[in-house]
């Protein structure tokens, strides 16, 4: 299996020079979906790995010009878009990652897939593996990404065994091929019910902070906060607590998530990239 202690220790960053451009390609999880930003758009852990990444640039002796300028010439894309099953990352982002040929991509996809009924997670992997191949062979260094562990997730609770073999086969990938790992099954922090958004499948922005963060440190990255520190205690939540959200998250969630799939719909009908091309923060 594909080993983080190893990334972290090594550290892309510090085995390969500085990180000039990010390209992320993948769905919702991406995006961002669950952290919204200003308009309607949403920030995510991509955006906020995209930061500390800038980040390693702001100083004076990596900007090219002499300058301090912020962030440095760090350029950062962000081709994901909710909904979309690998196929369609396949076919929508890669050729245009590709194209952009940044120093690293984050790639995950795959989870779509995963939890429609009756979908192969070693069908799905094989898939996987070849879209790993053709980006390896044009960008820099292809960051992938596990599932999560989803036994304390209700709604995805039922698919863990399914995530995991899916998870299994992406780290056997990232050894064939080299590629650090994004281990997300092994982040105990997003086991806690604040990491999800109210909707059950994404995370909160805190969640999505947390990631960022552990995204940073598998490139050898130093961070400011322990992305696997303890939440703050809560109070107990009862029974009739615990039910009155479940019905406000059927109602609100489940049900219209049921009827897009009943109408062969996705959220991500009608929605593009929010950043398609390499461009400063």
């Amino acid at each position: 299996m594909a080993d983080d202690s190893r990334n972290i220790r090594q550290g892309v960053i510090n085995r390969q020079g500085a990180i000039e451009s990010y390209a992320a390609i993948g769905d919702s999880f991406t995006e961002g979906v669950g952290d919204p930003g200003p308009e309607g758009t949403f920030v995510g852990w991509a955006d906020r790995f995209a930061v500390i990444l800038a980040d390693q640039l702001a100083h004076p002796e990596t900007a090219q010009d002499g300058t301090a300028a912020a962030h440095g010439h760090f350029r950062y894309a962000n081709l994901a878009v909710r909904g979309r099953l690998l196929d369609q990352i396949v076919e929508e982002q890669v050729p245009r990652a590709k194209e952009l040929a940044p120093d690293l991509v984050s790639f995950c996809a795959g989870g779509n897939d995963i939890i429609r009924p009756g979908t192969d997670p070693d069908d799905v992997a094989e898939r996987f593996e070849r879209a790993v191949a053709e980006l390896t062979r044009s960008v820099g260094t292809v960051l992938v990404t596990t599932g999560f562990d989803t036994r304390g997730v209700p709604v995805l609770r039922h698919l863990r065994g399914k995530i995991a073999t899916y998870t299994a086969h992406v780290r056997s990938i990232a050894d064939r091929y080299d590629c650090p790992v994004l281990d997300l099954w092994s982040l105990r922090s997003v086991q806690d019910r604040r990491a999800w958004d109210g909707d059950r499948l994404h995370l909160s922005p805190e969640g999505h902070t947390r990631v960022a963060l552990r995204a940073a440190q598998v490139l050898g990255l130093d961070v400011p906060t322990d992305p696997d520190q303890e939440w703050p205690p809560q109070a107990h939540r009862g029974t009739l607590e615990v039910r009155r959200d479940d019905i406000h998250w059927a109602r609100e969630y489940l049900v219209p998530w049921i009827g897009r799939r009943l109408r062969g719909e996705s959220s991500g009908d009608h929605v593009e990239a929010k950043r398609p091309d390499l461009l400063p923060l």
